[in-house]
């Protein structure tokens, strides 16, 4: 597998900023993410073998799978795996260790009992190119993840929703590369431990797993679904029930109108999607600022999440605090069409962009009391 040196991540990025990575692989095979991560490892066990930037030592993060008398020779190198590049703002400096594409990307089909179908996809196919798969094939389950940037391998990592549907509601297993063993294994749905834009893989087991293909058990003959708000009132008037072609056909333009769909020559979607999760708060808390909110003329909106817990808009937040559609900031800015989105326009640095999240978040916490925390990945920061 070629690994190539310094190559500039800014392209391979929607929000288009940073500098380079150190070294870059693309592996299109299970065996070469092996090798990309056996690279970055740099496992030796010839004690004569010295190598600049290396150092011996035990592995402190799982000691127990040392060889007698084996020793192991690291390399300080750091390794990030990128997908589409959707979800990255990376650094102006760049990144300083191995960045490792995943361009898997064989789909299988298989028949499942209930009138389930198996799709089981490579991690570095176009998210959005399986959902017209699977609508194509009459199945119900991704129709209303239309439109989200990005690749497969991404989806489970902050269970990618939206529009009332999650990936974790037909995720049946993530076949991943545990970095520490460099082993192979099926992770099942219950072992993700999927939450509101989470899992193992962004919270407790972060960066162990390399994730190389998804399972998704979709419905054969299911209709759409179209409990979401903004999907109810966009199909409104038509007469008879709106088949799943036409679900993902309105996702994809609500998404369009959000500036949430990637549109080569539109500013307002050079950016990461939503930059900032919605926050899920006590209801306690919720219930007091309400009130607070209230007596200045406010309605502070509200849903439902788990037991106690409530669920705010950032978006509300966002603009309440004084920060309108269309704010920019020299060349950084908010999208005209989504208040969420922070965009480049046009030959911003990284360190723009994350200046006016600083402020964003500091200018919330000011006038709400809630810390807004960032949705995408910050590479090299």
């Amino acid at each position: 597998m070629l690994i190539r040196e310094n190559v500039p991540l800014a392209p391979l990025t929607t929000m288009g900023v940073g500098g380079a990575a150190r070294y870059f692989a693309e592996a299109e095979s299970d065996a070469e993410v092996v090798e990309a991560v056996g690279f970055a490892r740099s496992l030796d066990d010839d004690p004569n073998e010295h190598r600049t930037g290396a150092r011996w030592g035990s592995r402190p993060d799982h000691p127990s799978e040392h060889k007698p008398g084996a020793r192991w020779l690291r390399r300080e190198l750091p390794l990030f795996v990128m997908g589409g590049g959707s979800n990255v703002v990376v650094a102006d400096a760049g990144f300083a260790g191995l960045v490792l594409k995943i361009g898997i990307r064989d789909v299988a089909q298989f028949p499942g009992p209930d009138g389930t179908i198996t799709f089981t996809v490579g991690a570095g196919c176009d998210w959005d190119a399986l959902v017209a798969r699977t609508v194509a094939a009459g199945c119900g389950g991704l129709e209303c993840l239309s439109g989200i940037p990005g690749s497969v391998g991404g989806t489970p990592v902050q269970n990618v929703g939206a529009y009332g549907q999650e990936v974790s509601d037909t995720i049946q297993e993530v076949r991943v590369l545990d970095r520490y063993s460099l082993e192979i294994r099926a992770l099942s749905n219950a072992e993700c431990r999927f939450g509101y834009r989470s899992s193992i893989f962004n919270t407790t087991e972060r960066g162990r797993y390399v994730i190389l293909r998804v399972s998704f058990a979709v419905r054969h003959g299911a209709g759409p679904n179209i409990r979401y708000a903004d999907l109810q009132q966009f199909l409104a008037g038509r007469s008879g029930a709106p088949t799943l072609s036409e679900v993902r056909a309105a996702v994809r333009e609500i998404r369009h109108r959000k500036a949430m769909l990637i549109v080569p020559g539109d500013e307002d979607a050079r950016s990461v999607g939503s930059f900032f999760r919605n926050p899920v708060l006590p209801q306690a808390f919720v219930e007091q600022l309400s009130a607070q909110l209230a007596r200045r003329g406010l309605q502070l909106p509200s849903y439902a999440a788990a037991d106690g817990f409530r669920k705010l808009p950032a978006a509300w937040l966002v603009e309440h605090a004084g920060f309108a559609k269309g704010y920019s900031k020299g060349r950084a800015g908010i999208s005209r069409k989504h208040a969420l989105a922070i965009v480049n326009r046009g030959g911003a640095t990284a360190a723009e962009i994350i200046a006016l999240g600083d402020e964003i978040q500091k200018r919330v916490l000011d006038e709400f009391g809630i810390r807004l925390e960032p949705e995408p990945e910050l590479l090299g920061f």
